[in-house]
């Protein structure tokens, strides 16, 4: 018999059951796999960007959809309030660009540390939940796959999206939902990879550019994007973290149709870029077009700029012409794909859409439907942008469902 069972041992599972059990109540933690947090390892390439350094009103810039929803659980637990918890456990926090905020040793171990300690005695891992224990419409608490049941009269669902299955993340709590009488809005992936209608990013696969500029665009021309980074070229099309951004923006294929323009070179305006053509090409004159790039391209885009730029690439640079060279120039200042789709679920970093948040109380994270029912992190329908903001987002209503649960105890 316990007070609070909490479903998850991610970021908002965690911090849900350490929050729910330091107030008092008899908490337990059930986490399906041999470990806890099997995600929260991978974030950040494994360096783990918790949150944002941003002012927590600038936070709902960065949540496309239904950010007032987060109104109660960000004043509930803040990026400085995470911070100074994350310090409170030894773990230091850093600032880099952007505002993302990472662990001082660059290392996401230190953080689950951090939590596991905070949930304390209360994690049992390898025991999967199979439904809600329900008696007369009421929750009693819930039933594992092992067919034994745990009785308590709060219920905390904090078990992820459906993104990155293999740490555990397989879209669990929207049967749980459901089953509750939840309506679920449509998964879909979020900080995703790119598909692209054209053939030739293969050609350049492997290949990595920085200090690029990237704008997504939908059909009508609209900007939806832009900033400067890093991209990765792939088998399929696009990735990086730019394209992963940009993909948080592309929110329905079904509708829309979107396309990605890449600056190679957005240091130097068109003018500029045209001068440096005309230094490189007076230096080689006599070398054909394909052989003249290398000190402007790296090796694998070339044969693709050449191709694209419509110049013969046997062509000597001396006899390349005004017009050429300016389509040369738009090309290298905006080169451009079609993009048909994102990569699946399983690839995204995360998944947008998941439990209603209109059927849900946003002071508390309770349901609206069943009295003692509470929901957490990935699982809910929504979701922001790079930057720690979707860290935070777990970690905030993680600890809002917690608080909410033990205090009802008592009131």
């Amino acid at each position: 018999m316990y007070d609070v069972i909490v479903i998850g041992g991610g970021a908002a599972g965690l911090m849900a059951a350490g929050t729910a059990a330091s107030l008092g109540a008899n908490t337990i933690l059930l986490e399906k796999n041999n470990r806890p947090g099997k995600k929260l390892l991978i974030t950040g390439k494994g360096r783990c960007n918790v949150t944002n350094a941003a002012a927590m009103s600038d936070f709902m810039d960065q949540i496309p959809a239904d950010g007032r929803f987060l109104y109660s659980a960000f004043a509930a637990l803040t990026n400085e309030d995470l911070r100074a918890f994350l310090d409170r456990a030894g773990v230091a926090t850093k600032v880099e660009r952007g505002g993302r905020v990472f662990p001082v040793s660059d290392k996401s171990a230190d953080v689950l540390r951090a939590l596991t300690d905070y949930a304390g005695q209360t994690l049992r891992t390898d025991c999967a939940v199979q439904e809600l224990y329900l008696e007369n419409g009421s929750l009693c608490g819930v039933t594992l796959s092992d067919g034994k049941t745990l009785s308590a009269g709060r219920v905390i669902v904090a078990t992820g999206g459906a993104s990155y299955p293999q740490t555990g993340s397989t879209g669990d709590g929207y049967r749980l939902a459901r089953q509750a009488g939840h309506s679920v809005v449509p998964i879909r992936p979020s900080l995703v990879p790119l598909e692209t209608k054209e053939d030739w990013p293969k050609e350049a696969m492997g290949l990595s550019l920085r200090n690029v500029s990237l704008s997504a665009l939908d059909e009508s021309g609209k900007l939806l994007f832009f900033e400067q980074g890093e991209l990765l070229f792939t088998h399929f099309g696009l990735s990086g973290p730019l394209v992963l951004s940009a993909s948080a923006h592309m929110r329905d294929f079904h509708r829309h149709q979107y396309t990605i323009t890449i600056d190679l070179k957005p240091a130097l305006d068109e003018a500029r870029l045209d001068a440096r053509l005309l230094r490189d090409f007076a230096a080689e004159s006599n070398k054909d077009f394909i052989n003249s790039l290398g000190g402007l391209l790296p090796q694998k885009l070339i044969p693709i700029v050449a191709r694209l730029s419509g110049i013969d690439p046997r062509k000597k640079v001396h006899e390349i012409t005004k017009t050429e060279r300016a389509h040369l120039v738009a090309l290298l200042k905006g080169l451009t794909v079609h993009i048909t789709k994102p990569r699946p679920i399983k690839e995204a970093i995360i998944t947008a859409g998941g439990v209603a948040t209109k059927e849900l109380v946003p002071k508390t994270m309770e349901s609206r439907l069943l009295p003692g029912l509470y929901f957490a992190g990935e699982v809910l329908d929504v979701d922001a942008y790079t930057g720690g903001y979707n860290l935070q987002i777990a970690f905030s209503t993680g600890y809002l469902a917690g608080k909410s649960a033990a205090e009802s105890l008592w009131t």
